[in-house]
């Protein structure tokens, strides 16, 4: 009974990639439309095996990405109403923008109320366009988008008005403040320019009309878990997403320090106690960490063969079609702490003091006096969540209840 208990309340998640292929030119990402390699995209009545699986198995978190997901939107779309007719609760899905760069053009939001009424025709719960850089020639130079941002800006109004709240999906990269000439580097002052760059980022998206942001951590390959082989090639080598693990650690310091002072102003999705257990495992270990439940209850399917992974970063496991699987492995104990990625990582260290609650409820005790710091942010996070509507991407956000999120 406790193994049914404990798969209704963890964030297990299926990552669906439906295709490798892709549009922009993000130099941070190795499905880029200049890498040359065989692109693929999965067979729709395959993906509906997988969801009929996932519901069988109780799963009620779906996201769908690529590559680029909507250059085959009609057939995103209609996964979405699938998965939604078959009882998943939580889908996800985003764009890197194309859609909005030729906004210019008269019939661009004839266009757009097309494309965003068609989505709001199904059960889309997220919905999240990414955002490279405070300034928006640098994020245009990066993805090969010319003018759209401004497009994204007139699209977010007729988005808010069929009832869909995108979320700014920010990636923290070396670019967040503008193109890196190493300033902060030279001078010493690497933590206060990360800071004052992320700060700028965020009332950027909120200028821009944004309610909602998610951040994706530096995907780099390289570094200290080269011993990962990745099978979801949104990961790179480029140094605008390496950093040493100096540098890497002052970086989520700074995220870290701006999301007490903004997110009042625009629900900011990361978990504080996640990205502070994050900084702990590079400062002093892993021994506080809560290991991803990658392979425990959340998968990745890949887009060139569909087949399953306990993440996109453990290619060397391939657990074949999903809907094979003998079970999902629930019985076994998460133990994996290979990556830095926020993609599981965040969600399993948010749920991680609830499993302890039912499982070990002494560890959770031991805790609450050996770690109250850790403690002290989750419970401030749990309270963040519900004023944020569990980042409800249908709904708006309720400003009178994260004004008691001011300064912390």
């Amino acid at each position: 009974m406790l193994k049914f208990i404990l798969n209704g309340i963890t964030p297990n998640q299926l990552v669906i990639q439906y295709t490798d292929m892709c549009n922009a030119q993000c130099p941070q990402c190795g499905m880029n439309v200049t890498e040359r390699f065989h692109r693929s995209r999965l067979k729709q009545d395959m993906v509906k095996k997988i969801i009929d699986a996932a519901v069988k198995r109780g799963l009620k978190i779906i996201q769908f990405t690529g590559g680029e997901p909507l250059m085959f939107f009609d057939e995103i779309v209609s996964l979405i109403k699938y998965a939604g007719n078959a009882g998943v609760k939580y889908i996800l899905t985003g764009t890197n923008g194309f859609m909005f760069a030729n906004h210019n053009s008269p019939d661009f939001v004839e266009k757009i109320k097309k494309v965003v009424e068609k989505l709001a025709d199904t059960k889309v719960y997220s919905f999240w366009i990414s955002i490279d850089s405070a300034v928006p020639e640098v994020h245009e130079k990066m993805r090969g988008l010319p003018g759209v941002i401004k497009g994204i800006e007139k699209a977010l109004p007729i988005f808010h008005g069929h009832g869909i709240y995108p979320a700014a999906n920010l990636l923290l990269n070396r670019n967040v403040g503008g193109f890196w000439n190493g300033d902060g580097q030279e001078s010493g002052d690497f933590f206060e320019y990360f800071k004052n760059a992320i700060r700028d980022l965020f009332a950027f998206v909120v200028n821009m009309g944004f309610t909602t942001s998610i951040a994706a951590y530096p995907m780099s390959t390289n570094g200290v878990h080269e011993d990962i082989d990745p099978v979801y090639m949104s990961a790179s080598s480029e140094d605008i997403v390496r950093f040493p693990e100096d540098e890497k650690v002052l970086l989520l310091q700074a995220y870290f320090a701006v999301i007490s002072e903004l997110r009042h102003k625009i629900r900011i999705f990361t978990p504080r106690s996640a990205l502070y257990s994050l900084i702990r495992q590079y400062t002093i270990g892993e021994s506080y960490c809560y290991p991803c439940l990658g392979g425990y209850g959340s998968f990745f399917i890949d887009a060139q063969e569909g087949n399953a992974y306990p993440c996109g970063y453990r290619g060397k496991e391939n657990l074949g079609k999903y809907w094979e699987m003998e079970s999902v492995n629930i019985d076994h104990k998460p133990s994996c702490l290979k990556c830095d990625w926020e993609c599981f990582r965040d969600a399993s260290e948010f749920f991680g003091p609830i499993q302890d609650i039912f499982t070990m409820p002494w560890k959770f005790m031991k805790r609450t006096v050996t770690d109250n710091q850790y403690i002290r942010l989750w419970l401030k996070d749990i309270l963040y969540f519900r004023a944020c509507d569990f980042f409800n991407g249908r709904v708006p956000p309720n400003f009178k209840k994260l004004s008691k999120f001011a300064g912390n």
